[in-house]
């Protein structure tokens, strides 16, 4: 049985900021370096950097024996300890990160090492070079001549590679043979008694259900969709007026809903239910600094837009790998589908305050094989005229 060692490091500029990985198989007999591989995957924390370095590592070394026995060494005690059973995995982004890394080899195949991060130089230098350049690196080694892993397609690459493309295009835009993409359809909820008054109505406040003219914009929007026809599956933010949205669309399409937790909106900390006037006159230093600064969160302990990119960006990786080829609707709300859009687009955190997207509004990105995003619709109202 071949003994491969993984070493694998990730790192995030801001935590959550730019971030990426790097990994290195060793032949743990001949200390032979067989594989390297790094990438640049968007705005991320450090932890969520430090676990897709970890799959990618593991991927790599299934890839040249899936019969073999691997030793991972890390820097990071958090990941170590987690993986190895010692420490509970509390943080919902790293709970599907680690059940994917565990589902790599089989548990009694792998074992695990913390090691300082002078030891953890190689591994860190590929994370480094993935953050400075943005660019993937894959293949190196033995798999220089194999395709990057499907992996590659759900990361925050897709995001810079979109920009790219819409910039300069290549002939034709894609090859022929890349399939289907997979399509999020992003519906907004309809009207609450807040959304005509323009309240910060975020995942922390009163969770108000649609008013009448929402459930008017909900069934309209039913309408459309079930003519469009293309709608597989239905996934809903947890509060109640996606979830009232979404039971709309489902009754006409004759579908179910699955709550996704990932879709939530952001948490407006003290700013819940008060307008954008009332905000400034009661907290202008921090509505200010909130308005400069993704990382900065709320009065009282809100959300960053920071943060829920990473939540979001976490949230789409997941749901293109489960859903590769199909066409999906996401009810969710103002801030995820912004995000949604600004990520695909490559664009900067502050292209969230240039965009308008209302109630009920209908908005699609699609994400192919190679790891390309393409918007194919925003705020579409034309079924509530």
């Amino acid at each position: 049985m071949r003994e491969f060692i993984v070493e694998a490091d990730g790192g995030s500029r801001g935590n959550p900021g730019p971030a990426g990985y790097g990994s290195v198989v060793i032949d743990a007999t001949t200390g032979e370096t067989l594989v390297e591989a790094a990438e640049y995957i968007g705005v991320a924390t450090n932890n969520v950097a430090e676990y897709r370095g970890l799959i990618a590592g593991l991927r790599a070394a299934h890839t040249l024996d899936p019969a073999a026995q691997i030793h991972v060494r890390m820097d990071s005690k958090l990941v170590v300890e987690q993986m190895s059973g010692r420490w509970k995995i509390k943080h919902p982004d790293m709970k599907p990160l680690a059940a994917e890394a565990g589902s790599v080899f089989p548990v009694d195949r792998v074992t695990y090492e913390w090691i300082p991060r002078e030891k953890n130089k190689h591994a860190d230098r590929l994370a480094n070079e993935a953050m400075d350049g943005a660019q993937p690196i894959q293949g190196r080694g033995e798999l220089r001549d194999q395709p990057p892993p499907a992996r590659a397609m759900t990361t925050a690459n897709a995001d810079v590679r979109a920009a790219r493309n819409v910039a300069a295009p290549s002939p034709g835009w894609a090859p022929a043979d890349m399939g289907a993409p997979a399509t999020f359809v992003l519906l907004r909820h309809g009207e609450t008694p807040l959304t005509p008054q323009k309240r910060f109505s975020g995942s922390g406040g009163t969770n108000p259900s649609l008013s009448p003219v929402g459930q008017d914009q909900a069934a309209r929007a039913a309408t459309a969709l079930a003519a469009r026809g293309t709608i597989q599956h239905i996934l809903a933010s947890p509060l109640t007026r996606t979830r009232e949205t979404a039971a709309a669309v489902a009754d006409r399409l004759g579908l179910d809903v699955t709550i996704e937790e990932g879709l939530r909106e952001t948490d407006f900390g003290a700013w819940e239910g008060l307008t954008f006037g009332e905000v400034r006159e009661r907290y202008p230093d921090d509505l200010t600094t909130w308005l400069g600064d993704p990382t900065a969160q709320p009065t009282g302990g809100g959300e960053s837009f920071a943060a829920t990119a990473t939540r979001i960006a976490a949230t789409r990786d997941k749901l293109i790998a489960a859903y590769a080829g199909r066409t999906v609707l996401l009810v969710t709300h103002v801030t995820p589908i912004k995000t949604f859009v600004q990520l695909a687009l490559g664009a900067p955190p502050e292209a969230l305050f240039r965009m308008e997207l209302s109630a009920a509004s209908l908005s699609a990105v699609a994400y192919y094989a190679d790891g390309n995003a393409s918007v194919r619709l925003f705020n579409d109202t034309s079924h509530l005229r």
